[in-house]
C-alpha cells in the first residue's frame, strides 16, 4: 500500500496492517508460514525450471498431481518435510533450500 494512502486511512481512524495482523498472529507463527510459503514457492519454480508438468513430478515422488497442486498452494495438509524432501528429489542441495528460507516473503502473504 502507498505511504499516502496508508497515512490517509490512519488519519480517518482505519487501523491498518497485514493478514498476520487481522489474524493475530505470533512471530512464531508468522515466521512458519512465510518458511512454508517460500518452501511452496521454490517447490513450483524448480519444477517449471526443469520443465515438469505436476503430474510429471508427482510420478517421480510417487505421489498424485493433486498433492503436488497443494504443496505448491503450500495448503495446510502438506508437511514441510514433505516439501523439503520433494526440493531435494528435484536436485537442491540444503544450501539452496536454506537461501529460500531466508528469502524475503512472497507479496501477499500472511
Amino acid at each position: 500500500m502507498k505511504r499516502d494512502k496508508k497515512n490517509r486511512l490512519e488519519a480517518a481512524g482505519w487501523r491498518v496492517g497485514d493478514a498476520a495482523d487481522f489474524l493475530d498472529l505470533t512471530d512464531e507463527e508468522r515466521a512458519f508460514i512465510e518458511t512454508k510459503l517460500a518452501l511452496a514457492d521454490g517447490v513450483r519454480l524448480r519444477r517449471q525450471r526443469r520443465k515438469l508438468t505436476q503430474a510429471q513430478l508427482a510420478k517421480r515422488l510417487g505421489s498424485s498431481q493433486s498433492r503436488v497442486a497443494k504443496m505448491e498452494a503450500a495448503d495446510p495438509t502438506v508437511s514441510m518435510d514433505l516439501m523439503v524432501k520433494s526440493l531435494l528429489r528435484l536436485g537442491a542441495s540444503r544450501a539452496e533450500i536454506a537461501r529460500l528460507i531466508r528469502q524475503a516473503p512472497r507479496a501477499g502473504a500472511a
